[in-house]
């Protein structure tokens, strides 16, 4: 355990965020797999698509993932999308 102040504090910061990212991970997963579930069973999967896109979009506003790693998501999400269309 640190006993200088300043690190003390910045524990305290680091596990703050820890668990904020970690339950926007978690929703993360659960909005992408809602969206692929919907679109294998058809219904509504525009709907749930745009909302696992929409957190993705907040995860990276937010600095919960890099704005690459949300794009590439985003994009094998769609593709995924698009193969169940055809």
């Amino acid at each position: 355990m640190a006993n200088i102040k300043s690190q003390i504090k910045r524990n305290r910061q680091t596990e703050k965020a820890r668990l904020r990212n970690r339950a926007v991970r978690a929703e993360l997963k659960t909005r992408i797999g809602n969206a692929i579930e919907a679109a294998d069973s058809g219904e509504n999967a525009a709907e749930a698509a745009a909302q696992a896109m929409k957190r993705i979009d907040k995860a990276a506003a937010q600095g919960v993932l890099h704005s690459n790693t949300a794009s590439r998501r985003k994009a094998r999400l769609q593709k995924h999308l698009n193969s169940l269309d055809n």
